[in-house]
């Protein structure tokens, strides 16, 4: 059995054996958008990790404790939370799934030519990244990684985090079965982020599918998702591709790389907190690589993305994910002319008085 599949091996057919992270990332670079390279990690290495000889039925038992938990009540959610995940974590992983994940990483690194390359260590659920469901976020992510053994190490965490107080609450709240619900990991090369952000392919305040409107901060993108900083936002017309809307929000915090491994919160540096953390020339490419993004999928996308300081524009441009959009895609579409009939639109234009400038 087969427990990695590079990037390029995959696609967005492969939900059920890489997740929809994974998955939506093969289909990508099979398309020719610009993503760093990186491979999965199956949803067959877990399940063998938690059904191993000495361990078997261990992940139907996690399934009937987490099943008894009301997941309205935060504290016992908190607290099964972190009984399950040590028992994940503390179960060893089978010397042959080891060493695939092994050999994967240090080919990856004789490949990009770099000894212990720091690596996003990602998790990507079955039911993540999918047009019906909204999982994003709710499984870890791990920032520059470097080693195997490190690597390996927060493999198993990513298992684990299918088990946050949040997840088992969403699953339970929208019927998900714990059981069934599984995880594989990504594992790719780190970009070394002078700015990045989210894009979507229509704009989420409202709806409106001729814009594309994308939020940027400096450093890393998680000071956005945790709050931690008001991002910038460029709102771009679809047809005729020009920026329309730009505001530049004082940008006082970025998360940037420890020289240690992990990631830290800092102050951004003074001269930089009131510049945009993009040029327009890279909100303008960012947004046709987004409506390219659409186009190959057929549906508004939300995506993730990161400029890269150590390459010149245009090959400074990464998408590191791409999700359908959940919100507004879901919303019925009203009908432009409601529940009037053709009949009665015609008469009211008939019937409409027309005022004439005297000359």
């Amino acid at each position: 059995m087969k427990y990695v599949r590079w990037f390029d091996e995959i696609g967005k057919d492969d939900i059920s054996s890489v997740g929809g992270k994974a998955a939506n990332l093969g289909e990508m670079v099979n398309a020719g958008f610009p993503v760093p390279p990186g491979f999965a990690i199956t949803i067959d290495a877990f399940e063998e990790f938690l059904e191993s000889a000495k361990k078997r039925g261990k992940k139907a038992h996690i399934a009937r404790i987490i099943s008894k938990v009301d997941p309205k009540d935060t504290r016992e959610l908190e607290k099964v939370s972190i009984l399950v995940r040590d028992i994940v974590e503390s179960t060893p992983v089978p010397e042959h799934i080891e060493e695939e994940i092994v050999r994967a990483y240090e080919k990856f690194c004789n490949h990009v030519g770099y000894e212990n390359i720091p690596v996003a260590v990602r998790s990507s659920a079955t039911a993540e990244d999918v047009p019906d469901a909204s999982f994003a976020g709710q499984q870890d992510t791990y920032l520059w990684i470097r080693g195997k053994d490190s690597v390996v190490r927060h493999v198993v965490k990513c298992w684990s985090s299918l088990y946050t107080p949040r997840a088992i609450a969403y699953r339970a709240t929208k019927g998900f079965d714990h059981y069934e619900v599984s995880i594989a990991v990504v594992v790719q090369k780190m970009v070394n982020s002078r700015s990045s952000g989210v894009m979507f392919t229509l704009n989420p305040a409202n709806g409106d599918v001729s814009q594309i409107v994308i939020e940027s901060s400096w450093g890393l993108g998680e000071a956005i998702v945790s709050g931690e900083v008001t991002p910038d936002r460029f709102a771009v017309d679809k047809v005729m591709e020009e920026i329309v809307e730009r505001t530049v929000s004082p940008k006082t915090r970025w998360c940037v790389f420890r020289e240690d491994g992990g990631v830290v919160y800092q102050d951004v540096p003074e001269e930089m907190q009131q510049k945009p953390s993009l040029d327009d020339h890279e909100v303008k490419e960012l947004a046709r690589i987004g409506k390219k993004i659409e186009e190959h999928y057929s549906i508004p996308m939300d995506i993730e993305w990161a400029i890269d300081r150590d390459f010149e524009f245009p090959e400074s441009i990464f998408i590191l994910q791409c999700r359908p959009e959940t919100v507004w895609s879901k919303r019925k579409k009203e009908p432009v002319i409601k529940a009037k009939s053709g009949f009665d639109l015609i008469m009211s234009r008939a019937t409409t008085t027309i005022k004439l400038k005297k000359s």
